[in-house]
Order: structure tokens, then sequence, then C-alpha cells
């Protein structure tokens, strides 16, 4: 194996440049997913009590995204006479974002690893046959896992938005007793989980987009470079009899 020689020339080819931008978007997946906190609130009135209470009841939630498993709280826990712990919010996503989040974070180490070959092995990549092929085949695979991962992370986005919205009003039982009355507050913006869909699906499209540059760089495209090389070095291909 060739030793460790620093070149920055593959940087300045869409090769080595596009793998920045998708170092940098695999960033930016993960981190807009799994950072995000946020809590939905509802109004809880009971008029019909002696002393009539009007408290809000809050479930604080974020990634991975385990509804089932965030139960509400408030001050006093008990509102109308209902202990609010042990209601929780329905639904569970975590195998959608963790696949999501987890994912990028390998695309994130495999475009590291990769810029690192590219810089510093230059040489021992253009002139192996089987490096090139397996970059041309992991990028395909990844291209397509970008797809299916992130439409299964905007599916359970709309979901996780229908789930924490003011469907939970219809959903949660205490809301239907008698003399007790609830009203949709508010929950926090996800905005930043609509960017990582973007960052999804924007990845697809820079790993799409490489792969015929790195299909270039494959031992499949080499009838073209040698006829090139024929053509540059002076010497015309020979002539068929």
């Amino acid at each position: 194996m060739s030793s460790f020689q620093l070149n920055l020339n593959p940087l300045k080819e869409p090769l080595g440049f596009i793998k920045i931008l998708e170092w940098i978007a695999s960033i930016f997946a993960f981190a807009t997913c799994g950072g995000f906190k946020g809590k939905t609130e509802i109004l809880v009135s009971c008029p019909t009590l002696k002393v009539p209470e009007n408290k809000t009841v809050t479930a604080t939630f974020g990634y991975p995204f385990r509804l089932n498993k965030v139960s509400f709280q408030a001050l006093p826990s008990n509102v109308c006479d209902i202990d609010w712990k042990n209601f929780v919010l329905i639904g569970d996503y975590s195998s959608s974002a963790q696949f999501y989040v987890t994912f990028a974070v390998f695309v994130f180490l495999y475009c590291i690893a990769t810029l690192l070959l590219y810089v510093g092995y230059t040489n021992l990549y253009r002139d192996n046959r089987k490096l090139p092929m397996a970059d041309f085949v992991v990028t395909l695979v990844v291209t397509f896992l970008w797809l299916v991962s992130t439409s299964a992370w905007a599916k359970a986005l709309t979901d996780i938005k229908i789930a924490t919205g003011h469907s939970i009003v219809q959903e949660l039982e205490p809301c239907g007793a008698q003399g007790v009355m609830c009203y949709f507050g508010s929950v926090t913006s996800m905005g930043s989980l609509n960017v990582s869909v973007i960052f999804g699906f924007l990845n697809m499209i820079l790993w799409g987009g490489n792969a015929w540059f790195v299909y270039k760089e494959t031992s499949l495209h080499s009838p073209s470079n040698t006829s090139a090389s024929h053509t540059q070095g002076g010497m015309p291909p020979p002539t068929g009899i």
C-alpha cells in the first residue's frame, strides 16, 4: 500500500467537491432530526367543580419519537381530579427516525473515509480498479437508501404532527369525561424536522448526481479513457485490416 501523500487537487474536481457537499448535507440531516425537542399543550377546564380549574397539561417529546412513552405533566399533577401522568401520546415512530439518523451518521463517516482516500491516496485510488468500482456500488446503494430512509421519515413526521396536534383532544380519554373540557393549546414548531426531510432528499440528489463522476473513475469507463490517452499521446489508434 502506498504511503499517505496529501493532494488537494481531487477536491477541485467534481468527484471530491461533491463529496464535501455530501458530508455537509449529512451533518444537517442527522442534526436537525436527532436534536429535536418539543412539547404539546392542552388547556383543561373543569367548570362543574366547586372551585373551577383552568390548567395547562403538557407532553414533552423528542427524538427518537416514542410518543407512546411520553406522559402528560401538570401542576398540580391532578387536574380536574384526573392524574394526567397515567395518559400518554399515541404512536411509536422511533424505527423510522432512528433508521434515518443512523444512516445519516454512517454516510457522514463514509464521506470522511472517502475524502481521506481521495486526498491522501490519490494514485492508489485511480490505479486500483477495485476501489473505484466499490465506491461506485456504494454510491448507488447510498442513493437508494437515502430515498427509502427519507420517505419513511417524511411519512413518520406527518404522523407525528397529527399525533401531537389538534387530534389529541379527541384521542385522550379524560377529555371525554363529564365535566371536563379540553382545548388544544399549542405545539412546538417542527420546522427543523421539515428541514431534515429536505436535506434527506437533497442528499439523495447529491449522491445520485455524483454517481456519474464516480462511474468515470471505474474500469467500466476505461475504454474511453484509454482511447483519449492514445490521442493525447500523439499515437493514432491502430486501424483495422
